[in-house]
């Protein structure tokens, strides 16, 4: 069956940087787009970025532009998320999921990965 792993949150001062990383499998990894979402306490769960299936295009949410980078290794079933200059406002639960064409997500949530940013 379809599993999502995700892993590489943790606590950081603002300012500071975090990996994330995303291990899937049961399905075909190198054929789907893959995104990161996250989800702070008391809000909607928000697409943060996304990655075509052979890593040529991505895509940022404008709060994260310039400070995220979603990359990908086909090889690995692994998608990553290198976080910098991080702010308080990037505190949440981080979660991957493959996404259709327009954007679904395709698979149950993982379990996600808790990033905290403190002032």
């Amino acid at each position: 069956q379809v599993q999502l792993v995700e892993s590489g949150g943790g606590l950081v001062q603002a300012g500071g940087s975090l990996r994330l990383s995303c291990a899937a499998s049961g399905f075909t990894f190198s054929r789907n787009d893959m995104t990161w979402y996250r989800q702070a306490p008391g809000k909607e769960r928000e697409l943060v970025a996304r990655i075509a299936s052979g890593g040529g295009s991505t895509n940022y949410a404008d709060s994260v532009k310039g400070r995220f980078t979603i990359s990908r290794d086909n090889a690995k079933n692994t998608v990553f998320l290198q976080m910098n200059s991080l702010k308080p406002e990037d505190t949440a639960v981080y979660y991957c999921n493959a996404v259709t064409l327009w954007g679904v997500a395709k698979f149950s949530w993982g379990q996600g990965t808790q990033v905290t940013v403190s002032s």
